[in-house]
């Protein structure tokens, strides 16, 4: 049976995974709300005029530029970290649990003689 992924750490079966583009999905729209909000509040001072004077413009495009950046480099440190993260949770649970089964250690391999 194939497989897919919610988010790290969660393994589901492939029929769920339609719930998983949807779920990315909508942390995507939280992440753009917040940043849209942020800046808004951040850099739109005036209300009065249909369009943006030049001020706001190059407010807006420095606040949404710091933000996709500092969230870039977020992401890469979680993807980073996660790995190890993750191992030391499985091994707190397998220590604290001895009743789970452990995977079996890999068979010793015979060396090679070089042709």
């Amino acid at each position: 049976m194939p497989w897919c992924r919610y988010r790290v750490g969660d393994v589901v079966p492939r029929e769920s995974c339609a719930g998983a583009g949807v779920l990315q999905l909508r942390d995507f729209l939280l992440v753009y709300n917040r940043m849209t909000e942020l800046c808004f509040r951040r850099c739109v001072c005036n209300l009065n005029y249909r369009l943006l004077t030049g001020r706001e413009e190059s407010c807006l495009d420095s606040c949404a530029s710091k933000l996709v950046h500092s969230n870039h480099r977020l992401m890469r440190s979680y993807v980073a970290l996660m790995p190890g993260i993750l191992q030391r949770r499985a091994a707190d649970s397998a220590s604290q649990d001895p009743a789970l089964p452990t995977a079996p250690p890999d068979p010793p391999v015979a060396p090679r003689t070089g042709t």
